[in-house]
C-alpha cells in the first residue's frame, strides 16, 4: 500500500476496502480475535441497503439524480437486467408505465421520476464511456405496459444498441442457463455495485462482492446474443406485440 493511500485512509479522505482493513490490522499484528472485530466494521461500511419506502419519501425523483452522479463517475458501466429494460435505455412511456406499477407514484411525482431518469440517458453519447448491457429475454416480453409501448421500447432498443459505445446482449429462452437472474445489478468500473431487490437497493464496494457479480455478469454476457442476432430476436418479439395492438 502506498503512503499516499494510507494517509488517505488516515485522515478519512478515502474510504478502504476490507483488503486494505485485513492488510493494515495484519502489518500490527493484532490478534484474530480483535482483527475480525474490525473486518465485521469493515463489511458494514463497505455494504448498504436502502430501503425504496425511505426513497420514496424523500423523492424518487431525488434518487434518479444520485444515480446519474453515479454514473457520470463511471467510465464503463456493466448492467445485468432479469426484471425489467434498465432506465438508460427506457422510452418516456414505458418509464411511465413502470413508476404507475404498485405502489403507484403521483401523477406529478411520476412525470418528475420519469424526467430525472430520462436525463440520466445523455450519458450513452458520451465517447469517453462504455455500457454493457445484458438483458433477459423475458425482460422483453414482459407486458408492464399497452402493447404498442411494448414495441416502440423495443425498436428503441435496437436504435441505441447501434450506438459505438453500447454493447447490448440478450440471453435466449432457448439453451443452457448458466445461473438463475435472482436479481438486477450494476457494476460501476470495479469500485462498486448497486443491487435492486424487491424492498431495497443495496451498494457494496467490497472487492469480494463485486468480484462475484463481475463473475456473474461475464457468465451471463457469454450466453447473450448480440449483434444481428440480437436485432433479430428483439424485433421477431417486438413483432408479436403488434397484432395484439390491432386486436384491441
Amino acid at each position: 500500500m502506498s503512503a499516499g493511500k494510507l494517509s488517505k485512509i488516515e485522515n478519512g479522505r478515502t474510504l478502504p476496502t476490507v483488503q486494505d482493513v485485513e492488510l493494515i490490522l495484519s502489518s500490527f499484528g493484532v490478534s484474530a480475535e480483535v482483527k475480525e472485530q474490525f473486518l465485521a466494521t469493515a463489511r458494514a461500511e463497505v455494504t448498504e441497503a436502502t430501503a425504496w419506502r425511505l426513497l420514496r419519501r424523500m423523492g424518487p425523483w431525488k434518487h434518479q439524480k444520485t444515480i446519474k452522479a453515479i454514473e457520470a463517475n463511471t467510465t464503463t458501466l456493466r448492467l445485468f437486467q432479469g426484471q425489467l429494460i434498465p432506465g438508460l435505455l427506457q422510452t418516456p412511456e414505458y418509464a411511465s408505465a413502470v413508476f404507475s406499477l404498485p405502489p403507484a407514484l403521483p401523477e406529478e411525482t411520476r412525470a418528475r421520476t420519469v424526467s430525472a431518469r430520462l436525463a440520466r440517458q445523455a450519458t450513452l453519447y458520451e465517447p469517453d464511456r462504455s455500457f454493457h448491457f445484458v438483458v433477459c429475454e423475458h425482460v422483453l416480453r414482459w407486458l408492464v405496459c399497452e402493447p404498442a409501448v411494448m414495441a416502440t421500447q423495443l425498436d428503441r432498443l435496437v436504435s441505441l444498441s447501434r450506438l459505438p459505445n453500447v454493447t447490448l446482449g440478450v440471453v435466449p429462452l432457448v439453451g443452457r442457463m448458466p445461473d438463475f437472474p435472482m436479481t438486477c445489478f450494476s457494476i460501476h468500473d470495479d469500485r462498486l455495485v448497486l443491487v435492486e431487490t424487491f424492498h431495497s437497493e443495496v451498494t457494496t464496494r467490497d472487492p469480494r462482492d463485486i468480484e462475484t457479480y463481475v463473475d456473474t455478469f461475464t457468465r451471463f454476457a457469454a450466453a447473450a446474443v448480440y449483434d444481428s442476432e440480437m436485432c433479430t430476436l428483439v424485433e421477431s418479439i417486438r413483432d408479436d406485440f403488434l397484432p395484439q395492438q390491432e386486436s384491441t
